[in-house]
């Protein structure tokens, strides 16, 4: 990979971007717009080339040539049409077009993205790792645009790739993330089977990875287009092809296959428009219910609900990465239902304590569960000890200044000893482990352990600096705002809530 080359491509693309914020158009917008831009002239591109062109791209080159052809009205009428034809396809182009809107309305801005940014490049002839480590740039810029909310999409890709080294997926693996945001997941486990893997690849296995082996699902259009894209760019799927990406509410039913690996950021946030009737047979009211049978406890909170959905479409064997608020870790009622669920019927090994400072999304306090599926055992708990990993205390890290490199998880990682039988793992500071006994007679069987003393608390001489205290204060009160907020909806259900007496 050239380093020179995706700097100068980002630098390149992202110059245009102040030009269109004054005219309303927000960062993430900016790349949204870039993505449908980027495809049509790649597809125009392998569509036209010399040697071998691909003929099932021929629409796509067409619509490019329509774009440099028109001018005025014409040009953004153009575009408009474009967006929507391509948006009714049902492949990975649809995905990537799918509800599609012109956000550029100055159509000589948009000529101008089009003539001197992007139709200038070659972008076909650039490699796989430019193209797409380029867009993954372009993607964490838009991240940093908080007032979009963007960055609840993106995971940072350290802690993605000390996760997926922990985890250790294989040619052989099916893997999914049912919350995949712009496909960070994904792209690493391909990243790294190409890496342990790649030279031992059969052509099965590289036609698996390409067309299915690795599959996302996301919610949010805009969200699952710029996924769709990012795995294009990374030379994972084909446009014309089955997406890998499938645009639906994940949580809407059961899974239809049983992936051995299952890598997710679920989204955070208490609230949403769906409550789902689990196995207790409880619902609360709102504005659309499901049932899902194969859940253990009815709640309304989402990463509840992911957690199990995950642990229900988790195949035998199979092995999870998932990253979770503090929440999670330690609320009653379903949360505790869950908990108990998990130690029992789950080998739950690993929970790594995560610092502040390193997400995109403001407050957030989160962690990483990892816990491995097997033939079911009624009588025998399957989780034997759960090790802790406090990576939070005595830690601070902020977006700008101090942000969190790969290198800072090499401890954890060495600690988890990925591969290895977990009966070789040593006890350290920082790393604990925890029995089935002790965790199932603690208070709601709450997971939230800490046991090290922040050192800055202590003393006076390693007081952090002022603008890290700030962001702190401002990240500690978005938390607990969220949890009076998630309060007071639950006692205003709880009072609009009919009367059985």
């Amino acid at each position: 990979m050239s380093t020179a080359q995706t700097r100068r491509l980002v630098a390149r693309l992202w110059n245009y971007c102040d030009v269109l914020r004054d005219d309303g158009v927000s960062t993430i917008d900016y790349v949204e717009q870039l993505t449908f831009l980027l495809f049509l002239k790649m597809g125009h591109e392998r569509a036209n080339r010399k040697s071998f062109p691909d003929l099932a791209l021929k629409p796509v080159g067409d619509a490019w040539q329509w774009l440099l052809d028109s001018d005025g009205q014409e040009l953004e009428d153009t575009y408009n049409h474009i967006l929507r034809e391509f948006g009714q396809r049902k492949d990975t182009l649809g995905v990537i077009f799918r509800k599609a809107q012109n956000r550029i309305q100055d159509p000589s801005k948009l000529k101008k993205l089009i003539v001197d940014l992007i139709d200038k490049e070659q972008w076909s002839s650039q490699g796989v790792d430019v193209k797409g480590d380029a867009y993954e740039e372009l993607l964490a810029k838009g991240a940093e645009d908080i007032k979009s909310g963007a960055g609840q999409y993106f995971t940072p890709r350290e802690l993605i790739a000390a996760m997926v080294s922990c985890i250790q997926p294989g040619p052989d693996d099916l893997i999914c993330d049912p919350a995949c945001g712009t496909g960070g997941f994904l792209l690493a486990v391909h990243d790294y089977i190409q890496h342990h893997h790649g030279n031992n690849l059969t052509p099965e296995q590289r036609d698996r990875l390409a067309g299915g082996g690795i599959s996302g699902v996301e919610l949010v259009d805009g969200t699952a287009r710029l996924a769709a894209m990012n795995m294009l760019l990374h030379g994972i799927g084909k446009p014309n092809g089955r997406s890998l990406i499938e645009v639906r509410d994940a949580l809407a039913e059961p899974a239809h296959t049983y992936p051995s690996v299952i890598l997710a950021n679920p989204p955070f946030g208490r609230k949403s428009s769906i409550t789902v009737v689990g196995e207790d047979g409880r619902a609360g009211r709102e504005d659309i219910e499901y049932t899902r049978q194969d859940f253990w406890a009815t709640t309304k909170n989402k990463q509840l609900n992911f957690v199990q959905h995950i642990a229900s479409m988790l195949g035998i064997p199979g092995r999870a990465g998932i990253v979770l608020p503090d929440n999670v870790l330690f609320e009653g009622g379903a949360g505790e239902v869950i908990r108990r669920r998990l130690l029992r019927q789950f080998d739950v090994h690993t929970l790594l304590r995560l610092p502040k400072g390193i997400f995109y999304a403001g407050g957030v306090q989160a962690n990483v569960l990892f816990f491995d599926k097997k033939p079911a055992r009624p009588d025998v708990p399957w989780t034997s000890k759960m090790w802790v990993y406090d990576f939070r205390t005595g830690q601070h890290f902020t977006l700008k200044q101090n942000r969190l490199s790969r290198e800072h998880l090499d401890d954890f990682v060495k600690c988890y000893r990925p591969g290895e039988p977990r009966e070789h793992r040593v006890e350290t500071e920082r790393f604990k482990p925890f029995t089935y006994d002790e965790l199932i007679v603690r208070d709601k069987v709450n997971f939230d352990i800490t046991w090290l003393k922040d050192p800055s608390l202590e003393d006076s001489d390693k007081l952090l600096p002022p603008e890290v205290i700030a962001r702190e204060i401002v990240e500690d009160l978005t938390t607990a705002l969220a949890e009076f907020t998630a309060i007071a909806e639950a006692l205003e259900q709880g009072r609009d809530r009919p009367s059985t007496a």
